[in-house]
């Protein structure tokens, strides 16, 4: 088993603006991202529903429907939308988690003399008001 890292304080991670501030930024793409996918696919599932004279109708040649226009346009959706996070992910996010790790272990290694809140010792779950010994 891999040797588990007790000194990372992950209460003081969280609340730093490094990480404030990547959460914000995954969110501010992630929520719009999954609004416009299940919009643009239970649209379709409505007008296939609902219209389906309208997507029944012949679009550009004989045989292609604007159904069946609408249907591939689904795939092209998807593989865009997964384009656009993977060049988000390795611009933005990916810089920003780095920043997170050093800021991390820039406090863990300053030995400001209180240690890291630990949660845990040894596989077991410390209560939140419990003091735990110091090493």
């Amino acid at each position: 088993m891999a040797d588990q890292r007790t000194d990372t304080d992950w209460v003081a991670i969280e609340r730093s603006p490094e990480f404030q501030e990547l959460t914000r930024n995954k969110r501010a793409f992630i929520v719009p991202a999954t609004i416009f996918f299940m919009v643009w696919y239970f649209g379709f599932i409505a007008l296939c529903g609902y219209a389906p004279d309208f997507m029944g109708r012949e679009f550009i040649t004989d045989g292609l429907t604007v159904g069946y226009a609408l249907a591939l346009t689904q795939f092209v959706m998807t593989w865009v939308l997964g384009v656009m996070y993977m060049r988000r992910a390795n611009r933005v996010w990916v810089p920003l988690a780095a920043r997170v790790r050093e800021s991390g272990e820039g406090a863990a290694a300053s030995g400001d003399g209180a240690g890291p809140t630990t949660r845990f010792r040894r596989g077991e779950p410390v209560a939140e008001h419990e003091e735990v010994p110091q090493r």
